[in-house]
C-alpha cells in the first residue's frame, strides 16, 4: 500500500536537505568596511545560495584575536597585522586588500555653514591637548571669515582595539613629531594608547554618538559611516598643500602610487600619500585568511568569493563612500590567491 507523506512533512524534509547543503563561513573584524562587506555577502549569497558568509563588525583588534584563536574562518582589519601578531599564529596569514577607505575628523559645532579646514599638525595638537578652544588662533588662521565659538574642545577617540585608530595615529605620527613621541604610532592594531586628553567611545557608533551628543566635540570616524549618518566632518591638508574633503576620488588619488611600492604581503600604509588631490588619511582595509586552512571546502568557497569581490564587487564601492582598488593591485591579488591551499 502506497503511503503519502503530509505536505508539511515534505517541506520539512526539503528544508532539512537544503540546510544540510548550506555552508556557513564565519568572519569578524574591522568596522570600516562593514557596509560594503554586508552588501557583498548578501549579493554573493544570491549568486551562491549554498554559501552564507556571516560577518560581525567587532573591531579590527577583536577580529584578529578571533582569527588567531580559530573562532572565525576569516578575519578583517583596517590596519595590517604586525610582525609580532603574525608570529603567534599557527599558520601563515595572508592579507588581501579589499577596498580603500578614509578616516575623517568629525565635529559638532552648531551654526557653521562652512566646512572647517584642518592640517595634520593642528589635529595632532588637538589630540595632544595643546589646543583646547575652538576659537584658538591656529584654527582661526586656517578658517578665515568663520566665526568660531569660545568653546572648549571635547576630544573623542576609540576605546576599543581599532583599525580606525591605527590609521588615525599612523597619519598624525607622520605629520607631528610631538604626537609621534607622546602617543604613537601604534605598532599594531589594538595597541593600547596613552591618550593625553579625551573620552573613549566603543566603535564608530560610540565615537559618532558622543560627537553628535556633545556640542564642541571632535572625533574620528570612517567616511562611509559619516556619509551614511550625515555627520559633519572637515577637510584635511595634504602633502601638496591642498585642503581635501574625503571622497572616493580623493582616496583613489592617495592610492595611486601603491602598486609600484606594494610589498608581496600587501601590508602597506598610504597615509599622508603624496600627490595632487590625495586625501591624507586614507587606507586599504584587509581580509585575513590562513594560507593552509583546515577546512578545504570553506577555503575553496572563500577563494571564489574573493575573486568575485575583487572584480565584480568593486563596482559597489563608490556608492557607499569607498574607493575601488586600482586594477594593478587587483591583478597582484588574483595571483596571490593561488597561495591559499584549498585542496
Amino acid at each position: 500500500m502506497k503511503t503519502t507523506l503530509p505536505t508539511t512533512a515534505v517541506i520539512l524534509l526539503l528544508s532539512a536537505g537544503i540546510a544540510a547543503q548550506t555552508m556557513t563561513i564565519n568572519g569578524a573584524g574591522g568596522t570600516l568596511p562593514y557596509p560594503v562587506y554586508s552588501l557583498w555577502f548578501s549579493e554573493y549569497a544570491k549568486l551562491h545560495p549554498a554559501v552564507q558568509i556571516h560577518y560581525r563588525a567587532i573591531g579590527s583588534s577583536n577580529g584578529i584575536q578571533q582569527l588567531t584563536t580559530g573562532s572565525v574562518f576569516v578575519g578583517a582589519s583596517d590596519g595590517p597585522m604586525s610582525d609580532q601578531q603574525l608570529k603567534v599564529v599557527p599558520d601563515t596569514i595572508l592579507h588581501f586588500p579589499m577596498v580603500l577607505g578614509a578616516i575623517v575628523p568629525a565635529y559638532h559645532l552648531s551654526g557653521l555653514n562652512t566646512q572647517l579646514k584642518f592640517t595634520g599638525a593642528l589635529l595632532a595638537d588637538i589630540y595632544l591637548g595643546t589646543i583646547r578652544k575652538w576659537n584658538d588662533a591656529a584654527i582661526a588662521k586656517l578658517n578665515p571669515g568663520v566665526t568660531l565659538p569660545a568653546m572648549d574642545i571635547t576630544v573623542v577617540h576609540r576605546s576599543d582595539g581599532s583599525g580606525a585608530t591605527f590609521i588615525w595615529v599612523d597619519y598624525l605620527s607622520k605629520v607631528s613629531a610631538a604626537f609621534k613621541s607622546k602617543v604613537g604610532p601604534s605598532t599594531s592594531v589594538g595597541a593600547r594608547l596613552n591618550w593625553p586628553v579625551g573620552v573613549g567611545g566603543q566603535g564608530n557608533e560610540g565615537v559618532a554618538g558622543l560627537v553628535m551628543q556633545a556640542p564642541g566635540s571632535i572625533g574620528y570616524v570612517e567616511l562611509a559611516y559619516a556619509l551614511q549618518n550625515k555627520i559633519t566632518h572637515g577637510a584635511v591638508q595634504n602633502g601638496a598643500g591642498e585642503f581635501v574633503s574625503a571622497s572616493p576620488e580623493a582616496v583613489t588619488a592617495a592610492a595611486a602610487g601603491a602598486a609600484a611600492t606594494m610589498p608581496a604581503d600587501f601590508r602597506i600604509s598610504i597615509t599622508n600619500a603624496p600627490g595632487k588631490g590625495a586625501y591624507p588619511v586614507s587606507s586599504f582595509t584587509w581580509l585575513l585568511v590562513y594560507q593552509n586552512p583546515k577546512d578545504k571546502a570553506q577555503a575553496k568557497a572563500m577563494v571564489d568569493f574573493l575573486k568575485w569581490a575583487l572584480t565584480d564587487g568593486q563596482k559597489d564601492c563608490a556608492g557607499l563612500g569607498y574607493a575601488p582598488l586600482p586594477a594593478s593591485v587587483v591583478q597582484l591579488e588574483m595571483t596571490a590567491l593561488g597561495k591559499i591551499k584549498d585542496s
